[in-house]
């Protein structure tokens, strides 16, 4: 039985099945590690990221961007655009919304567990299997593999890479359009004018 909000012991069904651990490449980078989380050996949480914090490793649950809209176009963009993505209009870069501590808030959790408890569980596995990954890699040495996420993304199969081919052409267009009418929305010169 799962307990009503606001308990503070793990639901019975939040059981950790596997994490995969990915390490990144630069070891100057905060970022040591993604990895993905499966519950139940039935759901799968990826991209989570392991960061290396003041205190020692930090788990960041998966996020996206957050964003608004052109007060004139009402196309959407992320909240650090300094310019329409559709009409070019120059954006407000003070408009994020601010969290308790006045920092800009510019993304929001995909997935996160939602008690305090939960939260530990799932840290405590994440950085357990981060350090066994580092074991194994320094083990390794020059032989070490790390391991695949490929199986999860069976999916990826019925992609249409000329649907994507296009929308990367459309985008490179827009960037286009934007870096040729921008210097007239700053200064009504026209480019080489």
């Amino acid at each position: 039985m799962q307990g009503e909000r606001g308990d503070n012991h793990v639901p019975a069904q939040f059981q950790i099945t596997e994490v995969r651990v990915k390490l990144t490449e630069d070891p100057r980078n905060k970022l040591r590690a993604y990895c993905s989380v499966t519950i139940g050996d039935a759901f799968v949480v990826r991209d989570l990221k392991i960061i290396d914090g003041s205190k020692g490793p930090f788990v960041a649950m998966p996020s996206r961007k957050l964003a608004d809209h052109c007060p004139k176009c009402h196309h959407k963009n992320h909240l650090r655009a300094g310019y329409c993505n559709q009409c070019g209009l120059r954006l407000d870069p003070e408009r994020a919304p601010k969290d308790q501590r006045g920092r800009a808030r510019l993304h929001a959790d995909l997935a996160h567990p939602i008690n305090s408890q939960t939260r530990i569980e799932l840290h405590k596995a994440v950085v357990r299997a981060y350090a066994e990954e580092v074991e194994a890699a320094k083990a390794a040495g020059s032989d070490y593999r790390p391991k695949s996420f490929d199986d999860f993304d069976v999916l990826s199969d019925m992609i249409d890479d000329d649907y994507l081919e296009e929308l990367e052409r459309r985008q490179e267009e827009r960037e286009r359009r934007r870096q040729q009418q921008a210097p007239r929305a700053d200064g009504g010169l026209m480019a080489g004018g």
